[in-house]
């Protein structure tokens, strides 16, 4: 006889299977579709929108939960996937199936209203169905806790438990650390990275990329690379985990970046336990932890020394017109400083600076103190307050990014946990593995990733983001570790 239990898995799966459909189609929108296919695309997946919905506030499945915390231990794996069923369930319950499908619809047409805009640098194109989406959002936050702040509700979205009041002293530690360092840099004069810049064949960047990740451990054989105008990391099922890239033709540095970063996503993604696929628990925990494993690569890895010793002979036969750079040139190139106006293309130091004005911004809007018509020129404004440069137009300022065309109203901050979390638990990695820079410098990149898929990957959502960091490193949420990473790397590239 099948238990609850059991039968709660069994309904799981079937949600499970409507989110990947869902995550097929708008991997598809984002990569292949055709433009006309925008109206017909929408309607779909308001449709799964519905399907999803009314499948988590299905009796049977509510009945089944509750039924099956009498046949788990409380200590236990299957306890917590009951939990976090309840939880899902609990959730979906507070949001009216209108409002459900309505939501889902808006993010289509967002993605494909922003789009435009974004190519034609016309804000008023995406105005207003960014206003419908900021509008559905806010209807969702007062359906989910109406006594919470809006705001807070959005940012427990995507990292449960965080709140708008703990993250306004992150940011300002961040901002009065970085700002000292980053003026340093700019006094000290310009780095050379002619190493980095010149005309590379987007073919080479993709193949040089596409060896990097590998070598970190990214199977191919259960993902693949395609290009798209905002990448991102996708998950299907548990064994295809797709990511996708954009590159510039004069410096391979964003391409190069971009498809480490992702490639760290997508190794979370592939780490998880295979047999609790189609279960609550095989998401990955909240969206600062998943930051941190692309970060990780990204930056812990592929800026460092150790990394560049054995990726130099590779980057000399993709490009042999730059065989004649060094090392140390590439090193120095990689961990340049200054203000920018690309988030997704900053460097490390100014990175969080990014964060913060999207932050700040998002904070304004959920409070009601500014309107979405005020976007572009706030958005100018604060760019040029926290980084002292403004966009010439709004393709590289409002409208850079794809998070609020998707509704991802929340998201913006947990780059910046991503970071902080990367670097305690690169820290911690290897103060148990050893000196990590010498097995880079030989292209041992698999303790790392042995240590990651152990302490972080393997538990999947079992515990939350702050709980998996306590496990991990002993520690709670602290910036010092990242300030002092940042602070040695551009140190040495400037000479400081």
């Amino acid at each position: 006889m099948t238990s609850s239990y059991e039968k709660m898995l069994a309904l799981w799966g079937e949600i499970s299977d409507v989110e990947g459909a869902t995550a097929v189609l708008s991997w598809d929108q984002e990569t292949y579709m055709p433009p006309k296919g925008a109206p017909a695309r929408g309607k779909i997946l308001s449709t799964l929108a519905g399907v999803r919905h009314a499948k988590l506030n299905a009796a049977e499945l509510r009945a089944a939960i509750d039924a099956a915390y009498d046949e788990v231990d409380e200590d236990s794996t299957e306890y917590a996937q009951v939990a976090r069923a309840d939880y899902e369930v609990k959730q979906a319950s507070c949001i009216p199936a209108d409002l459900a499908t309505a939501i889902a619809e808006a993010e289509s047409n967002g993605l494909v209203a922003w789009q435009n805009a974004r190519k034609e640098s016309d804000f008023s194109l995406f105005e207003s169905q960014l206003s419908e989406l900021v509008k559905l959002n806010r209807e969702k936050a007062a359906a989910l806790n109406p006594d919470m702040p809006a705001y807070d509700v959005m940012l427990n979205l995507y990292e449960e438990g965080v709140t708008e009041k703990q993250l306004v002293p992150i940011f300002d530690e961040l901002g009065g650390e970085l700002a000292p360092l980053i003026k340093a840099a700019a006094d000290a004069g310009p780095v050379d990275e002619s190493c980095a810049m010149g005309n590379f064949a987007a073919d080479a960047q993709r193949d040089f990329a596409m060896l990097i990740a590998s070598k970190m451990g990214y199977d191919s054989e259960a993902g693949r690379l395609d290009k798209t105008t905002h990448p991102f990391c996708t998950t299907f099922g548990v064994d295809d985990v797709r990511i996708t890239w954009r590159w510039l033709d004069n410096d391979f540095r964003s391409g190069l970046s971009g498809v480490m970063h992702e490639a760290g996503h997508g190794l979370y993604e592939q780490g998880r336990p295979a047999d609790w696929a189609r279960t609550p628990l095989f998401h990955a925990t909240g969206l600062g932890m998943h930051e941190s494993q692309s970060r990780m690569w990204e930056n812990m890895v592929g800026r460092s020394e150790g990394f560049w010793q054995w990726a130099m002979p590779h980057f000399r036969a993709a490009f042999p017109e730059h065989a004649h750079c060094s090392v140390e040139q590439m090193v120095k190139a990689q961990n340049t400083s200054r203000p920018s106006l690309i988030r997704v293309e900053a460097d490390e130091a100014t990175y969080n600076l990014h964060v913060a004005v999207r932050f700040e911004i998002e904070r304004k809007l959920f409070a009601n103190q500014v309107e979405v018509s005020d976007l572009p020129e706030l958005w100018d404004n604060t760019y040029q307050d926290l980084l002292g440069i403004k966009a010439d137009n709004v393709a590289e300022g409002v409208l850079q990014d794809i998070h609020w065309a998707m509704g991802a109203f929340g998201y913006f901050p947990t780059y910046s946990l991503g970071n902080i979390i990367c670097a305690q638990l690169y820290k911690a990695a290897e103060a148990e593995l050893g000196d990590l820079q010498a097995s880079f410098a030989k292209g041992e990149f698999a303790p790392l990733l042995g240590w990651l898929r152990e302490n972080i990957h393997q538990h999947g959502r079992r515990f939350s983001t702050f709980e998996l960091l306590k496990r991990a490193t002993g520690e709670e949420l602290c910036a010092d570790p990242l300030l002092s990473h940042l602070k040695e790397r551009v140190s040495a590239a400037y000479g400081l």
